[in-house]
């Protein structure tokens, strides 16, 4: 058996015991809630990101109506 960089003496360096942890890495959303997009990676976000649009239209012409009336 041969000694790599990352494993000297049977002890794992900090930086392997790091990849091991899983640091430095995102957690991905289980396939049935990944959606493809950049932004939106869950169905929560983009349907928080959809009322958020919903509410700023209804503002907006809530504004627009009262301004231009």
């Amino acid at each position: 058996m041969s000694a790599t960089p990352d494993d000297v003496g049977g002890v794992p360096s900090p930086r392997a015991v790091g990849k091991m942890a899983g640091e430095g890495t995102r957690p991905t959303p289980p396939a049935d809630e990944a959606t493809g997009l950049p932004g939106l990676r869950t169905w929560r976000r983009v349907y928080i990101f959809v009322l958020g649009c919903f509410v700023a239209y209804v503002v907006l012409l809530t504004l627009f109506g009262r301004y231009f009336a």
